[in-house]
């Protein structure tokens, strides 16, 4: 049984089912070093189309990814210090956070990032989370495709649910943010009060009473990390005004130093 394996059995196990699995890639040579495997298996599950997976592959594979979560270290809110009304900051690894859900930027397509090892957080978190949030995913657009027709995608600033699987979180809300193409307008700033908004309502729809939001659409997306976190903080504020007692905790998710130093000004 699976949690009788050692997590480098349940590595080698899992390299080639996910190999076999993906059929294209069945005859390549697994490397033999174990961070090289753990990059072809993290490589092989970024590539993964949705589609069903046998039931002992899937329970070695949460076997797998609890022990990796373990190793990682899970933050709880206790561990992060309130600065005031319930809003934090803390700077780090999202899919370390036990909190009742974090916030993914995710794509039109809401599948997750397929570039193999990618470093984006759309990556980190199905990766870390398993191959049944992308099935899980694939399952709520295919109802909407049946709702809206075939080519439907979604829309910017409309937060999709799903739960967490093997992530410290419960749940993980994925909203696509707007894409600074030319140059910041007002419409793509009032896209961005509304991820943070409808992300707001959706917890509070849902009760969770606590959320991790990632600095959404800045990096790639290209919108300005100072306005971002202004237009971030002051939509957060007032929602929290206006809806007293709703949220407990409310963490903004940094990775860099200089995001970290623009919400400790803006915070403080």
């Amino acid at each position: 049984m699976s949690k009788q394996m050692t997590q480098t059995e349940r590595l080698d196990y899992l390299v080639e089912e996910f190999k076999e699995d993906s059929r294209e890639y069945s005859d390549c040579e697994t490397p033999e070093d174990i961070e090289g495997k753990k990059r072809f298996l993290r490589s092989l599950m970024n590539i993964r189309m949705p589609r069903k997976m046998p039931e002992n592959v899937i329970r070695i594979q949460d076997d797998y990814l609890k022990e990796k979560k373990k190793k990682k270290g899970i933050v709880t809110i206790s561990d992060i210090p309130e600065i005031r009304d319930g809003l934090s900051i803390w700077q780090g690894d999202i899919t370390r956070l036990f909190v009742d859900a974090i916030v993914n930027a995710a794509n039109s397509q809401m599948l997750g990032c397929f570039v193999p090892m990618h470093t984006c957080i759309d990556n980190c978190i199905h990766t870390f989370a398993g191959v049944q949030m992308r099935a899980e995913c694939n399952r709520q657009m295919n109802q909407l495709r049946i709702r809206y027709g075939s080519d439907y995608e979604q829309p910017t600033a409309s937060p999709i649910l799903t739960d967490g699987y093997n992530l410290p979180s419960k749940k993980v809300i994925h909203i696509v943010g707007p894409i600074v193409r030319d140059q910041l307008t007002p419409a793509l700033e009032k896209d961005l009060e509304d991820c943070y908004r409808n992300t707001l309502d959706m917890c509070e729809d849902n009760d969770l009473k606590s959320v991790a939001f990632c600095c959404i659409s800045t990096g790639v997306f290209h919108f300005p990390n100072q306005r971002a976190a202004e237009i971030a903080v002051k939509t957060v504020t007032d929602w929290i005004e206006g809806h007293p007692g709703e949220m407990e905790r409310v963490i903004f998710n940094v990775f860099k130093e200089e995001d970290k130093a623009i919400y400790e000004k803006l915070l403080s």
